[in-house]
């Protein structure tokens, strides 16, 4: 008998039915379901804890991820993308998946730029130890260089430039057309200070390129911060000056008065009269070595070392009268230009010049040394404009003949070349920084109010300065200058505090004077030949070779007998033993060939050989 089916039985719950028709939500990064759970299988994780699995970051099976230690002996240097096998896309918090995992590629051409380690120099016999430290070294320069390739692309700034309209002349553009075309603070950089009464004048930049200190003929002394026109000291000393320097910060000056040097401070107060350097004619500071190079009028090269206060050494050229020096900011070796057309290079470490090169008939004028070390400029009396390789040839590479001699040469930070001839300043440029400067046409020109006495390029900007009979004049010179600078090393916008702890940082680093020579990098490579020397005078004088064989190393014995002391007391014995062996063999040999030398084979005995001795 069949029973009617009750009413609403077999027809679902509404809210059943709602959820089964309602679909959960799929993530554009879940995958689809392709088959459903089988019926009777073991219920699935709670809702809560799906959801702390979905925000929680997948990490893929096969990639590995480097352990990094506290003190790590060698640098963790990424491994290559060739290394890596089955790389899966990582997925981020929201769980999508990264398309490009990894650190961004870095081009080779970009990390070869700042490589310095030479790889196809390498050690024929070295050993473990060695080769190990190699490895290190070598593999912190890759790692070094990669991220400095990749900081470029924060060097947001570009270097300026000047390009006239088709076929105009940009030697024929005025300095007052420049000023209407550049922004407001660029042309308040150009500016002229009418200083008559007391020129001519010398002039120097500091390194940071934010301070300028001149001084003139009749005695007048000043520093100023000039971006800002913000007078820091004007003295008077009563006495003529002839050259003026920064050491290694703003905060002290030197200046070369008409008998003694002279050391003031930013406030224009005398700090110390050095008399053992005197009737001095040019100065130069080597920053990194903190030395003040000076040449004086009776032919002596001087270094005084400012962080001690006292004279390296003291070079006589023997060439008269020094007026003419300059320094090679790559190497640190001052370049004095002497009377009989000569160039000669010094370096503290040597008493007699590293080389001389013959460039001029006449006496030569001026020198000048670009920021890289590779090309120097020369003017001589002979009206000829050389440029030189400083990289092992020293021959000429270009000349022009000027209507007026160049009396006064000046290299900028992108290697534009500036002569003052009289009255005039010249500009020429090359392909960029590292190539020579086009002697053929001028990149710019300008007509001064007095005779050119000093030029100097402001570091880090696009500026000239000359000092001349009727004051200072700041020119502009677009694509002169680096746009940009090391924060670490040169930071123009540096706080009182920061500049003091830079200088603490320097003295630290500070370089002996002893290294400076020709060429850096050979302070970084093994002299083979001297240690081969070394290594044949230990022999004869041992009578035999330490390290032909390699060292004993004694087996370890039980019952206490291993002990250090036991150890050293049995290979002590073996070296002992090995050591007496070789002397007696090596005092064999010298008594055999002494008894060959005393009765040579061949001839007949004489009555006459009991007379020989």
């Amino acid at each position: 008998m069949e029973t009617a089916p009750k009413p609403g039985g077999d027809v679902p719950h509404k809210k059943n039915k709602l959820q089964s028709k309602r679909k959960k939500p799929r993530r554009y990064w879940e995958e689809e379901e392709t088959s459903p759970t089988a019926a009777g299988a073991s219920p699935g994780p709670s809702r809560s804890k799906k959801r702390k699995q979905e925000l929680r970051p997948r990490r893929p099976k096969n990639t590995h991820i480097q352990k990094k230690s506290r003190i790590s002996k060698k640098p963790q240097v990424p491994r290559k993308s060739g290394e890596r096998r089955n790389l899966v896309p990582q997925r981020t918090l929201s769980g999508a998946q990264d398309p490009f995992p990894g650190p961004a590629p870095v081009p080779v051409e970009a990390a070869l730029k700042f490589r310095r380690i030479d790889k196809s120099k390498k050690l024929l016999h070295s050993k473990s130890k060695t080769r190990s430290r190699l490895e290190v070294a070598d593999a912190e320069e890759e790692e070094t260089s990669v991220r400095a390739a990749r900081s470029e692309l924060l060097l947001a700034e570009e270097p300026g430039f000047l390009e006239g309209d088709d076929g105009e002349d940009t030697a024929k553009i005025r300095q007052a057309d420049i000023v209407e075309a550049v922004d407001i603070a660029s042309a308040a950089k150009h500016f002229d200070l009418n200083l008559r009464q007391f020129g001519p004048y010398r002039l120097n930049y500091s390194r940071t390129g934010r301070h300028l200190a001149f001084g003139g003929r009749r005695g007048h002394v000043a520093a100023l911060d000039w971006v800002t026109k913000k007078l820091m000291c004007e003295i008077n000393v009563i006495e003529a000056v002839r050259d003026i320097r920064f050491l290694h910060s703003e905060a002290l000056l030197s200046v070369a008065q008409n008998r003694w040097l002279h050391i003031y401070d930013n406030q224009g107060i005398e700090l110390h009269c050095i008399r053992r350097c005197d009737r001095i004619t040019r100065l130069e500071f080597l920053p990194f070595h903190f030395l003040l190079a000076t040449a004086s009028e009776t032919g002596f090269l001087t270094y005084l070392d400012v962080s001690v206060g006292k004279i390296v050494t003291a070079l006589n050229a023997r060439a008269g009268r020094l007026d003419v020096m300059t320094q090679n900011p790559y190497n640190a070796v001052i370049h004095l230009g002497h009377s009989n057309g000569t160039v000669s290079l010094w370096s503290p470490a040597v008493k007699e010049p590293l080389a001389k090169i013959l460039c001029h008939r006449g006496g030569v004028r001026a020198v000048a040394v670009d920021s890289t070390g590779t090309y120097m400029a020369t003017s001589g009396l002979d009206h000829q404009l050389k440029i030189f390789d400083l990289r092992g040839i020293f021959q000429p590479l270009s000349a022009r003949t000027l209507p007026q001699g160049a009396g006064h040469l000046a290299f900028s930070q992108r290697g534009l070349l500036a002569a003052g001839m009289g009255d005039v300043v010249n500009i020429w440029a090359g392909q960029g920084k590292g190539s020579p400067p086009s002697l053929e046409q001028p990149y710019l020109t300008h007509r001064l109010s007095g005779h050119v006495h000093g030029l100097q390029f402001c570091p880090f900007e696009d500026v000239l300065g000359v000092g001349h009979n009727g004051g200072i004049t700041s020119m502009l010179v677009p694509g002169a200058a680096e746009p940009n600078f090391d924060g670490l090393e040169n930071n123009p916008y540096r706080s009182r505090k920061q500049r003091q702890e830079w200088e603490v940082k320097a003295l630290l680093e500070k370089v002996p004077a002893e290294l400076i020579c020709l060429d850096p990098r050979a302070l970084a490579e093994v002299d083979v030949v001297t240690l081969e020397q070394e290594k044949k005078e230990r022999i004869e004088r041992l009578g035999y070779d330490p390290e032909a064989k390699a060292p004993f190393q004694p087996k370890p014995k039980q019952k206490g007998r291993s002990s250090t002391a036991s150890l050293v007391k049995r290979k002590r014995k073996v070296m002992d033993k090995e050591h007496r062996d070789k002397v007696r063999q090596s005092l064999e040999q010298q008594q055999h060939d002494q008894e060959k030398k005393t009765k040579p084979t061949g001839t007949r005995p004489s009555a006459l050989d009991r007379f020989v001795r």
